[in-house]
């Protein structure tokens, strides 16, 4: 006897929190809802750009611009954008979530610093 699966149902969702990593080599968003339920994830590299053109603002704005086709139909209006990392796609994927009619509310930046960090490698000898 075969089962039928049970149709997924689709997520409504008003207000999501994007996490932006972007470092030098590539840009990844995972967009999650308050609750912290991961709803999509994308990355240049996902979206083919192969090398030294993941780390572009360019890439990093299509990458927004999927998602915000992505986030239509999860009927989002606000969201909180979280950025890491010290790469050039930070201020182009906050351009494309404006740009596409999204409302910001918070932008924050998470970027882990160190207070004192590791203890230094001894010191060279010549």
């Amino acid at each position: 006897m075969a089962y039928k699966k049970a149709k997924k149902a689709r997520k409504h969702v008003d207000s999501v929190v994007a996490h932006v990593r972007s470092t030098f080599n590539n840009t990844l968003v995972t967009v999650a809802a308050l609750n912290g339920d991961v709803l999509l994830v994308k990355s240049a590299g996902a979206l083919g750009f192969k090398g030294s053109r993941k780390g572009t603002p360019y890439a990093a704005s299509q990458v927004a611009t999927q998602l915000a086709k992505d986030m239509e139909s999860l009927g989002v209006k606000n969201m909180e954008i979280n950025l890491q990392g010290p790469g050039s796609g930070r201020e182009s994927v906050v351009r494309s979530f404006q740009s596409a009619g999204y409302n910001i509310t918070v932008l924050r930046d998470v970027t882990p610093l160190p207070h004192n960090g590791c203890r230094p490698c001894k010191k060279r000898r010549v």
